[in-house]
């Protein structure tokens, strides 16, 4: 092995860590929750009716992953009542869609590598979402609730992840729509982003110095370049 190709894997090695860490929560900031509309017409309920029927514990004990998904079934509703479990995982997964011009932002923060990371309340049932949506191509789903054990905005959530990724909490990110969640970040030293749409936290990525040029994601851009070429 020639002595250049040999200092090659050393010099990428050395490389320092890219700064700072972007931590997304996923449900209304990524991705559409279905929660408030689509679970309600499911069960052909109100938001009203169905906050007053339900289990006040078991989504977020699914959450934790102290319960599977049958036992949820036996448990969501507070009087035990049966529903069609794989109907219900077929409407959220009919809802799921990214948040307009997220996966834009997404792109670009990939391209000018930066690490980004899940830092979500949510059960196992975030592999549904991995399966249509393909987070992974930008992120990690390192912080799941599911896989923690623990749910925003516990502190212990942040300080873990802080832990985790071994470095400072003022180099951390964390992007929630929720403003109790934010406050639970700042609380631990993190720097924290409330999400209202795409356009403001583009601008509040740029005004803490996160390099996000206005490009589209690459496959956009081919197929704008490609109607270009064809007079379209």
């Amino acid at each position: 092995m020639s002595s250049s190709s040999a200092a090659a894997p050393a010099e990428a090695a050395a490389q320092p860590r890219k700064l700072p860490v972007l931590l997304f929560d996923v449900m209304d900031t990524l991705v559409r929750d279905p929660f408030y509309h689509h679970i309600p017409a499911f069960f052909q309920m109100s938001m009203k009716e169905l906050l007053e029927s339900k289990h006040p514990t078991a989504w977020s004990e699914f959450e934790k992953g102290l319960i599977d998904e049958n036992e949820l079934a036996k448990k969501f509703f507070n009087d035990g009542r049966s529903f069609d479990l794989e109907g219900l995982k077929e409407c959220m997964v009919r809802a799921y869609e990214y948040i307009d011009g997220v996966e834009d932002i997404l792109c670009c923060l990939k391209k000018n590598n930066y690490e980004m990371h899940a830092f979500t309340n949510y059960p196992v049932w975030y592999q549904l979402i991995e399966d249509k949506l393909k987070l992974s191509k930008y992120l990690s789903w390192t912080f799941c609730s599911c896989r923690t054990g623990k749910r925003k905005p516990s502190p212990d959530f942040y300080l873990q992840a802080v832990d985790h990724l071994n470095v400072d909490p003022a180099s951390c990110i964390f992007i929630d729509d929720r403003m109790v969640n934010i406050e639970a970040a700042l609380s631990v030293g993190m720097v924290g982003l409330q999400f209202k749409n795409a356009e403001a936290l583009r601008k509040d990525l740029c005004g803490l110095g996160v390099e996000l040029p206005p490009l589209v994601c690459e496959v956009k851009q081919e197929k704008l370049d490609l109607d270009l070429e064809m007079g379209m």
